[in-house]
């Protein structure tokens, strides 16, 4: 803890020293993180500035997007137990070496949660209705997913407990106000259009609204869930998260390419009267899971790509030096 401490206060000299960096690094903080968390991400923007040269405070650009990124990626590691492509945890916790933080939370299953205290007394052949405690380590029989699953056992059905029961409602008053920040953005704009600028005028949304855009980066050809008949290998796939909810995928030749058109598809969903959250059913590395998605009021024809990737693995407890 006095590490901790002595990290903070260095940082806090810092900016006393700097006062018009400690304004513009205060606007970069999301509305939902604590103190706890905020002094750590901004330790971590802070280790970084230099390896990011083109950056400069006040201004946009593309580095910034890519730092705060990779930012709210090691924070969401470190204190929500998310997970990420092998590459950009191996990126982000290199970019953190030297950010301490003591007593990280250590996450547990859905099913440990609410199977706290209770003793479950369901035979196999009782297995619907019932749940089973996830027990890393444990034999088979112990891993049996039940309830919700159907009945289905297995690895499929161990895979990962998904969003917390409210986390939809939870994140809705966001998507909200998001929604009015989008509308109004697009009026100055001249309305919705293929001309637009759609990744900065949603990552401007977003970041006036105290929040961060999350980009994953896929080459098309690792994607395992393409349909058959796509011969189209190359190029790659960009996701947009925002708060852990999906919001788009988009694919193009590079990574700018399709982080545009991820959020042009992102910025369509906003062109209803209203958004909505929801716990819906997407495939993620060849099984079905349960993800936080951002909807509009129509009714989709086709079913939703799959994800690249997945903020909501059970982690054990991690060690951050």
């Amino acid at each position: 803890m006095a590490e901790e401490e002595k990290g903070e206060d260095v940082v806090s000299e810092f900016l006393r020293q700097n006062q018009h960096l400690a304004e513009w690094v205060e606007s970069l903080r999301g509305h939902c993180e604590t103190n706890k968390q905020w002094n750590a991400r901004r330790e971590f923007i802070l280790r970084n500035m230099e390896a990011f040269p083109t950056i400069h405070p006040g201004q946009p650009s593309s580095s910034l997007d890519r730092m705060l990124s990779l930012s709210m990626v090691w924070a969401n590691h470190v204190f929500l137990g998310c997970k990420y492509p092998q590459p950009v945890m191996e990126k982000v916790m290199e970019m953190a070496e030297g950010v301490v933080v003591h007593e990280i939370p250590v996450r547990k299953t859905r099913d440990e949660i609410m199977g706290k205290g209770k003793r479950s007394v369901a035979s196999d052949g009782e297995a619907d209705g019932s749940q089973k405690r996830l027990k890393a380590g444990g034999s088979d029989a112990e891993n049996r997913g039940a309830g919700r699953a159907g009945g289905r056992t297995g690895a499929a059905g161990a895979l990962k407990p998904g969003p917390p029961p409210q986390a939809a409602t939870e994140h809705q008053p966001f998507f909200n106000r998001l929604y009015k920040t989008v509308a109004w953005k697009l009026v100055s704009a001249g309305g919705f259009g293929p001309n637009l600028d759609h990744f900065e005028i949603l990552r401007a949304c977003v970041e006036a609204a105290k929040a961060s855009l999350s980009c994953t980066f896929v080459p098309l050809r690792d994607i395992p869930d393409l349909p058959a008949s796509r011969t189209q290998r190359e190029g790659q796939v960009c996701e947009l998260r925002c708060l852990t909810v999906y919001m788009g995928t988009g694919y193009g030749r590079d990574e700018d390419a399709a982080r545009a058109m991820a959020s042009k598809e992102a910025l369509k969903i906003f062109q209803g009267r209203k958004v909505t959250v929801r716990v819906c059913r997407r495939r993620f590395r060849g099984q079905d899971v349960e993800d936080l998605v951002l909807h509009d009021e129509q009714t989709r024809s086709s079913g939703l790509p799959p994800a690249l990737s997945y903020p909501f693995q059970p982690e054990p407890s991690t060690s951050v030096s």
